[in-house]
C-alpha cells in the first residue's frame, strides 16, 4: 500500500508538471524603456532610429520553452529619428503611413532549434511580421531569458512579486518587401533594414 501511495503521489506531481499552464507575460512596460531599434546604412547616409510604443503578450512555459507563442505590437507613430523633418517624412504615406497603419506586429507561431542553458533559451522564432499592412513569414534568431521573482528588482519595488521574460532579437528585412517607399534611391536609403529588439515582459 505504501509503495502504491508513493507511486500515485509521484505520478500526480509529474502529471501536474506536464499539464501546468504556461505563464503569460505582458510587454507593456511601466518603465518605458522597452524599445526596438532600426538602422538603414546606405553608401551616402545612415539612418538610425527607434520605437518605444511596445505592447503585446507572450505565453512562456519555463519547463517547455519550445512551446513559446505570442504577439509583439509596436505603435507605428512611436517610430522616431533625430531629424524632425525626416521623422515627418517617415510617418507620411509614402513611407510608413502611420495614420492608416497604426501597428507593426510580429506573431510568433513556432520556435525551432531550441537550446536552453540555465535561464537562457536561444531559438529561431518563426512567425508573421506585418508592416504597413503587408504580412510576411519571417524567421528571426531570438534569446529568451527567464528571470524568476525579478520583477520587483526591475521596478525598484522589492515587495512586488512576479517573474520577468526578456526577449532579445536581431534580424534583417527588406524595405521594398513591405512597400516602404520602394522607389527611394538605395545609395541614399538602404533597402536593408537592421532590426534589434530588446524588451522585458512581466
Amino acid at each position: 500500500m505504501k509503495t502504491k501511495l508513493i507511486t500515485l503521489f509521484a505520478s500526480t506531481i509529474i502529471t501536474g508538471t506536464v499539464l501546468a499552464s504556461p505563464l503569460t507575460f505582458d510587454f507593456k512596460d511601466p518603465k518605458g524603456v522597452n524599445n526596438a531599434v532600426f538602422k538603414l546604412d546606405a553608401p551616402l547616409e545612415a539612418i538610425n532610429g527607434s520605437a518605444s510604443g511596445i505592447t503585446g503578450t507572450v505565453l512562456f512555459d519555463p519547463a517547455n520553452p519550445a512551446a513559446t507563442k505570442g504577439k509583439i505590437v509596436v505603435a507605428a507613430d512611436s517610430l522616431t529619428v533625430p531629424n524632425s523633418m525626416m521623422k515627418e517624412h517617415m510617418h507620411g504615406g509614402q513611407w510608413m503611413d502611420v495614420a492608416a497603419h497604426k501597428e507593426i506586429t510580429f506573431e510568433a507561431k513556432e520556435l525551432k532549434n531550441v537550446k536552453t542553458a540555465g535561464d537562457k533559451t536561444t531559438a529561431d522564432a518563426h512567425g508573421t511580421l506585418t508592416i504597413k499592412g503587408v504580412a510576411k513569414e519571417v524567421t528571426a534568431p531570438i534569446t529568451l531569458t527567464y528571470l524568476k521573482d525579478k520583477l520587483g528588482m526591475r521596478v525598484n519595488k522589492p515587495d512586488l512579486k512576479g517573474d520577468l521574460l526578456v526577449i532579445r532579437a536581431n534580424f534583417v528585412i527588406k524595405r521594398s518587401d513591405y512597400g516602404i517607399n520602394p522607389k527611394a534611391p538605395e545609395d541614399k536609403v538602404s533597402d536593408t533594414i537592421d532590426l534589434t529588439l530588446s524588451i522585458a515582459g512581466a
